[in-house]
């Protein structure tokens, strides 16, 4: 069966959102020369979903993995494009089509956030991570479960970081907006605030928050305000995106644990993963326990055998396929 990937992109009336995309499919083809690939537009932009999909079935796909380059699953990923792989199934019945999710949380990208915020703070006159409030910006929509994943994504960027607060905003369909919170940042005392864009690609809405930050830099100059480049084209990114076409194609036999410090390397908790499998109730249970020393602790069992995303393998591969840099 020939598979292809279908890479279901929003679109944007940004050009350089629309180039920045166009250099992530590139790369993404690159990573895998031997499979076909197509990409189209919800809106916006050219060629259509419906367009990328007719044409990989003319090239001869008998499989198609719809992907979407999105990063939560809000409308777009709920409604539009099922819609449209819908339609596509009834023009092509002989065509098989599955879906992947989105990237949601996903560690790659959470390391990828990172060395975005680290590379950023380098530049900077050195500030304490206790001094410092990280505000995430995300794209906002009517959905609350993908609104609630921004404020998680927070939750693990800050653990990671050390930094003294953190706190979301929303550039657009959800509160605080940008300005709103930025207003409240610079009131709880901190010397920086890093403003970071959780967005894959440049556009109108990451170029309004970077607009926001330098408005409000300007009116106090109190508090250093620093804005972090958005998530854009990297190895790290194109891997997590093949990660959920693999899955999509193959089936993924793991339980919801993209993100289980056990089972991959998360940045701040690496010395966890693969820790032996050990309950914390064994001490009052081998007290109750005449059999068994109370002050012996069980080796358990390690998890060997686990796939590490962060830091495997792939990691060289990609870096000689895609020859990019962090």
């Amino acid at each position: 069966m020939a598979d292809a990937v279908l890479i279901a992109a929003h679109g944007s009336r940004d050009e350089s959102g629309i180039s920045e995309f166009w250099e992530f499919a590139e790369s993404w083809q690159r990573l895998r020369p031997d499979r076909l690939q197509a990409a189209g537009f919800l809106e916006f932009a050219r060629p259509t979903i419906r367009e990328a999909c007719d044409d990989l079935v003319n090239r001869g796909a008998k499989r198609i993995a719809v992907v979407p380059a999105m990063l939560m699953a809000a409308g777009h990923v709920k409604n539009d494009v099922p819609s449209e792989i819908q339609e596509a199934r009834e023009r092509h019945p002989n065509i098989a089509f599955v879906m992947a999710r989105p990237l949601d949380i996903h560690p790659g990208v959470l390391t990828l956030c990172h060395a975005r915020y680290r590379a950023t703070l380098a530049e900077c006159t050195p500030v304490p991570d206790e001094k410092t409030l990280l505000l995430l910006v995300g794209r906002g929509t009517s959905d609350p479960d993908a609104n609630a994943n921004v404020a998680r994504v927070a939750r693990f960027l800050w653990e990671s970081y050390r930094a003294g607060w953190a706190s979301v905003a929303f550039a657009g369909l959800a509160e605080p907006n940008v300005d709103a919170a930025l207003t409240v940042c610079r009131r709880m005392g901190f010397e920086r605030i890093v403003v970071q864009p959780y967005f894959l690609f440049d556009g109108i809405l990451v170029k309004r928050i970077r607009e926001t930050a330098e408005r409000h830099a300007e009116l106090d100059a109190t508090v250093e305000i620093v804005t972090v480049p958005h998530l854009r084209t990297d190895p790290l990114l194109v891997q997590a995106f093949e990660d959920r076409a693999h899955e999509a194609i193959h089936g993924s036999p793991n339980m919801n644990c993209d993100v289980c410090k056990y089972r991959v390397r998360l940045v701040g908790r690496e010395s966890d993963l693969n820790a032996p499998q050990v309950g914390h109730h064994y001490g009052s249970r081998a007290r109750d326990d005449h059999d068994h020393d109370s002050t012996r602790r069980p080796r358990g069992r390690t998890l060997h055998n686990v796939p590490d995303p962060i830091g495997h393998p792939w990691d060289e591969r990609l870096l000689r396929r895609l020859q990019l840099s962090n």
